[in-house]
């Protein structure tokens, strides 16, 4: 490979760490974002010397954090809550930071409806939302039960086919594949918040250990470069 063939190659793979790094940067952005899952960006070397990356989307679980606020529900294993726009777009989230909007339906706090509209009276009394996603409201002696709607929980087949959009929603694509819905489970926990994924330390540790492989590579090129430079004026 000639002197200028180096150079490119080490332009491009330094376009990549460039690229992986600004993942990393989103990932610690998004520290205390509940549900947030972390990005990562596989980089695998070519027989041709030239690195190339794939971003993939770790949806490993959070940790859980108990709040004792009654419109907050975590998902403790694998699923999402389907949620809608007011133009009628479907996203889903593992955010479930929930609260009512002004008419008393549950909504997600940039304002997607939860599921499919599920409407609280003003003067509900003794809310409870159960595992398996019913929600159902008291009286105040317990002895009138009356649910309200199902907080659906849906899968795919292949998550990592999703398409990541903002405020921490996704978006089916064809090779996700339809949704599912979750029959009989009792993954949704009342009170509490899914945390990020991501682990702080062990980004912050690939950050010095990129910026160093980085320094690095540009003090080579910098080298390959004034060796070319010198061989073009001693061609003159």
């Amino acid at each position: 490979m000639t002197l200028q063939g180096i150079i490119n190659k080490g332009v491009v793979n330094a376009q990549l760490q460039f690229e992986k790094m600004g993942y990393i940067s989103s990932n610690i952005a998004n520290y205390n974002t509940f549900g947030y899952k972390g990005v990562r960006f596989e980089q695998m070397l070519g027989e041709n010397g030239y690195l190339s990356g794939v971003e993939r989307t770790d949806y490993g679980q959070g940790n859980i954090q108990r709040t004792d606020r009654e419109f907050d529900i975590a998902l403790d294993g694998m699923g999402f809550f389907p949620v809608t726009s007011q133009t009628g777009e479907v996203a889903y989230t593992r955010e479930g930071s929930f609260k009512l909007d002004k008419d008393g339906y549950l909504i997600t706090n940039d304002g997607y409806l939860v599921g499919d509209g599920i409407q609280i009276p003003i003067n509900y009394e003794n809310l409870a939302i159960k595992p398996n996603g019913e929600v159902e409201i008291f009286s105040n002696d317990g002895t009138k039960r009356e649910v309200l709607g199902i907080i659906p929980v849906v899968n795919f087949q292949n998550p990592e086919g999703l398409k990541k959009g903002d405020n921490n929603k996704f978006y089916l694509t064809a090779d996700s594949g339809e949704p599912a819905l979750l029959k009989n489970h009792t993954r949704i926990k009342q009170g509490s918040i899914e945390t990020t994924n991501v682990d702080m330390i062990n980004e912050v540790n690939t950050v010095l250990r990129l910026n160093a492989s980085m320094l690095a590579s540009f003090k080579v090129m910098q080298t390959i470069n004034d060796m070319y430079s010198k061989a073009m004026q001693l061609n003159q």
